[in-house]
């Protein structure tokens, strides 16, 4: 069981939380205070920073907003997220859609997602299989933490394709199911990018596929 959580964990939590229940919330609920809403807004410097990078990538605004809307994730939350596996996967030359679509299948955008088998965060890290890796991001804790946690889990996925020689056993690899000759896990995943690139394609944007990712 890891240890306690830090507080921006905690944020990301809270974030996710609030919005599963506003979904879920009848229609004729009466609107909050004022004051009340003004206490959960996000500090004012974490909001520029999240607007003014999805203002500065409009295909990111498009993944945010799609994700969002189909996770059920706060925008703010679903922002930094996205911009954490663009420069992940900018770091270690993989698709950042392909990195999307492994957190996507791996926990669905939930931070504090936690598997039977022991696998944590929105790549479902096995902790004591990295414990390099997460020690170098800040403590097996950070396996919580949603930067630290794509950064961890686009370092491993990377390592798994350059040392297999395809994406598809990468990814096979990356989930613990090398030997299924049908590769599912690997199938999901591409399907789960293919829907984040009709999503860039219908909005007029075009992908860029990062080079090093293998075939």
């Amino acid at each position: 069981m890891a240890g306690p959580i830090s507080n921006k964990i905690l944020m990301y939590a809270v974030v996710a939380s609030g919005a599963l229940l506003i979904a879920a919330a009848p229609p004729g609920l009466v609107a909050p205070d004022a004051g009340e809403v003004a206490a959960c807004v996000p500090p004012a410097d974490a909001m520029a920073a999240a607007a003014g990078a999805s203002a500065a990538d409009p295909a990111q605004e498009v993944l945010i907003q799609y994700l969002s809307r189909r996770f059920f994730v706060a925008a703010t939350a679903t922002g930094r997220m996205v911009a954490a596996a663009h420069r992940a996967a900018d770091e270690v030359g993989l698709d950042p859609l392909l990195v999307l679509a492994v957190i996507a299948v791996e926990s669905r955008f939930n931070p504090i997602a936690e598997s039977s088998m022991g696998a944590k965060g929105l790549m479902q890290i096995i902790p004591r299989f990295h414990l390099d890796k997460l020690r170098a991001a800040g403590g097996e804790d950070a396996v919580f933490d949603p930067e630290a946690n794509i950064h961890v889990g686009s370092r491993i996925l990377q390592e798994y394709v350059y040392r297999l020689g395809t994406l598809e056993a990468g990814l096979q690899q990356y989930n613990g199911a090398s030997r299924d000759a049908n590769a599912y896990y690997a199938q999901r995943v591409m399907a789960e990018r293919g829907r984040l690139e009709e999503v860039m394609r219908a909005n007029g944007l075009m992908t860029l596929v990062a080079s090093g990712q293998g075939s």
